[in-house]
């Protein structure tokens, strides 16, 4: 990916903003409210654990009491991803990101209030129920407003603001408690819901209808009860194990087993977030030029699996550091690059209408299977070894692509039969058509 390919979201942004929403070129302004709406939730999600000190400080939480208010958040995202999606659906994206974002904010301004255990959960967990709305709507509106030859590549953009929110988060709200105290940290996160909020009410719109110009509309089962959407969770469930489990326990790897300073390993986690913000990019648009999701995530995975079977080799035989992390991070970055494939893949099958219900569906499998995988990888290196739970990884890589290898043929099928209208239709409707379908 040249530099000039990097800038020229950037440029066109600008374009869509002097252009407006009755242009095509508004569709990177959607995109900049996707991306900020997600670093909004991810900053939350990801940048409470930087907190965990200042939290059992300040409220004299156990070390149980503290591994429940970390995992409310998550707790709560999973509780309310479907429904936010079937939401988006019906009413539309502004106003689910508008009302759920600004709740995310209320919320945690009443837990920068709390003053005590039980309302700062409560707080945390209504946070996280209201923070979800960002992930299938700001999902579905992207895959309205972009056609398939830039939908890989938008989607791979706003999933950098996963990796963008903690990264920022991690290393911001540890300062302004030094700075401040816990309370301003947490208003801090509540500030950027709240901005994402009027960002959403201020930008978001649905797409011009000249745009939908001569569309099929997709005949597919409704999200939740579409076989090959839950074969394609399943799947990506299985992969995201691994991804889970690299960003949670390198750093205690590096500095438990090989003797790093937390510095350091906090530096091979970073390299991991920036690795797999830019492969999310890149990876979207490979999949644009193919012209398919799932067999270049299949690709992907299968090439981690590789490197951290040959991870657990080198940690058995006591292979240098430097060798085995170059390993890690490389299957590691691999392994976090997909997410977005993965998403698009889900639309795509569902078509515009339920892409909201599709990437609920999708999201709630993976947030089951993320929040589970640390509690079950840290186990399994208690009870054998770290270069046997990293084999595992390989292991459920390994699956996860055998699970998903039956969606390439129909992936295919829809793309020749898409091919085969294209051929047919006139030049005016086939635009239309690629900017949809």
């Amino acid at each position: 990916m040249t530099a000039r390919s990097l800038a020229a979201p950037a440029t066109n942004l600008r374009r869509g903003l002097r252009a407006g929403a009755r242009s095509l070129d508004y569709r990177w302004v959607v995109l900049a409210v996707g991306l900020l709406s997600q670093t909004a939730i991810s900053g939350l999600r990801q940048g409470l654990p930087s907190l965990a000190p200042a939290l059992r400080g300040e409220f004299s939480l156990s070390l149980e009491q503290l591994g429940v208010v970390l995992a409310s958040v998550n707790v709560g995202i999973f509780l309310t991803l479907f429904a936010w999606g079937v939401l988006a659906d019906r009413i539309g994206e502004r106003i689910v990101l508008t009302a759920g974002l600004a709740a995310a904010a209320g919320a945690l301004v009443g837990a920068a209030a709390a003053p005590g255990y039980g309302w700062l959960l409560a707080a945390l967990l209504v946070a996280g129920m209201a923070a979800s709305s960002a992930i299938g709507a700001s999902g579905r509106a992207i895959m309205s407003w972009f056609g398939r030859s830039e939908r890989g590549m938008a989607l791979g953009i706003r999933q950098t603001g996963v990796p963008l929110g903690g990264a920022v988060a991690a290393v911001a709200l540890p300062l302004l408690v030094v700075w401040g105290d816990l309370r301003a940290a947490l208003l801090a996160l509540a500030a950027g819901c709240a901005a994402a909020a009027l960002g959403s009410w201020r930008w978001m719109r649905e797409p011009p209808p000249a745009a939908f110009a001569g569309r099929p509309s997709i005949v597919a089962p409704a999200p939740h009860r579409d076989r090959r959407l839950w074969r394609l969770g399943i799947g990506s469930s299985l992969v995201v194990v691994a991804q889970s489990a690299l960003f949670g326990f390198l750093v205690v790897f590096l500095h438990d087993e090989k003797g790093w300073s937390v510095t350091a390993a906090a530096g091979a986690l970073a390299f991991l977030y920036v690795g797999g913000a830019v492969a999310r990019v890149a990876v979207g648009r490979w999949s644009d030029r193919l012209d398919e999701r799932v067999a270049p995530l299949r690709r992907l995975v299968a090439a981690s699996c590789v490197l951290l079977l040959a991870a657990g080799g080198l940690e058995a035989t006591g292979a240098p550091t430097p060798l085995l992390l170059v390993a890690l991070l490389a299957g590691g970055v691999l392994a976090s690059s997909w997410n977005a494939l993965s998403l698009t893949a889900a639309t795509e099958m569902s078509g515009r209408e339920r892409a909201g219900t599709a990437i609920g569906v999708q999201n709630t499998m993976l947030n089951g299977a993320g929040a589970l995988a640390p509690v079950v990888f840290a186990a399994a290196v208690v009870a054998t070894s770290w270069a046997l739970s990293w084999a595992a990884l390989a292991v459920c890589q390994l699956a996860g692509v055998a699970l998903l290898g039956p969606l390439v043929g129909e992936e295919r099928e829809r793309r020749a039969e898409r091919r085969r209208r294209t051929c047919k239709a006139s030049p005016t409707s086939t635009a239309a058509q690629e900017m949809t379908t």
